[in-house]
């Protein structure tokens, strides 16, 4: 009879416990977002936009680790709830550019004041200086292995 070997448990894998709660804080962000309107892939979008000049769907893409495919689909979206706008490049007909409307320039900071309250309703257990090795360990392992993307929905 061959010997068995013992294989870890999955509570032992540290991607198990960060699945976990990445799904717990996103399904809870989720939830709060499209109560007022928008997906959480909307939202990343339309922060990208906000810090942005208005920007061609190819810059948004690879910004967001997305295909342009799926950035237009989201673009298509936002358009439709007249949050963002698509534009004619003056110089180049062909070329379009993407922006936030007004409306959409408006929802931003209430989307960003309902992700900063997601991250302390989580997070607030967490000592200030475990929050930011957290944040500092996250950020090595996302540079490390070049990780942008954000999920479309």
């Amino acid at each position: 009879m061959p010997k068995q070997t013992a294989i870890s448990a999955l509570e032992d894998h540290y991607g198990f416990h960060l699945r976990v709660v990445s799904n717990a804080v996103s399904h809870e962000f989720a939830r709060k977002v499209a109560a007022r309107g928008v997906t959480v892939a909307e939202w990343a979008f339309l922060r990208v936009l906000y810090d942005a000049a208005p920007a061609a769907p190819s810059a948004l893409a690879a910004r967001m680790g997305m295909t342009k495919g799926a950035i237009t689909k989201l673009a298509q979206r936002l358009i439709a709830k007249d949050l963002v706008a698509r534009d004619a490049d003056p110089g180049d007909g062909r070329a379009q550019f993407l922006a936030l409307t007004a409306k959409g320039r408006a929802i931003v900071p209430k989307l960003a004041k309902l992700a900063d309250a997601n991250d302390v309703a989580f997070f607030d257990v967490l000592a200030a200086a475990e929050r930011e090795t957290l944040g500092r360990i996250l950020k090595k392992l996302t540079d490390r292995h070049a990780l942008k993307g954000v999920a479309a929905d």
